[in-house]
């Protein structure tokens, strides 16, 4: 086979005159409108999470705080239960000490003795 066989033979493959730009046009629109969805689709998705993300700062500072004031309330709960404190909190609205208890029977008579000698036991 001469050169200009092989160059006959190659010259069919390749298409005949000049190639249209119109038939590219819509391949071309295509990947355009593809490639700029795909970046929009992007664009939001970033944009979700960066306000998840927000929200969730915002979540963990209000629980910070909670904790916090739940940490105090306990404390001061605690400092109101301290058995110095209930006997200051107990004189201040009059209340003293009870002493030894005395009990009544079903038939009328005294068991115990009152450490209190003042006191009247009974009608």
């Amino acid at each position: 086979m001469t050169a200009q066989q092989r160059l006959a033979r190659l010259a069919r493959l390749v298409p005949a005159g000049k190639t249209s730009t119109a038939a590219r046009t819509p391949f071309v629109l295509l990947v355009v409108v593809l490639l700029g969805s795909g970046l929009l689709a992007l664009l939001l998705l970033n944009a979700s999470l960066n306000k998840g993300s927000f929200k969730l700062d915002k979540l963990e500072k209000e629980t910070e705080e909670l904790t916090d004031e739940q940490q105090a309330l306990q404390q001061q709960v605690d400092g109101y239960s301290a058995p110095d404190e209930l006997e200051k909190r107990a004189r201040e609205l009059g209340l003293v000490p009870g002493g030894n208890p005395v009990f009544l029977t079903p038939d009328g008579k005294v068991r115990g003795t009152s450490d209190a000698q003042d006191e009247q036991v009974g009608p």
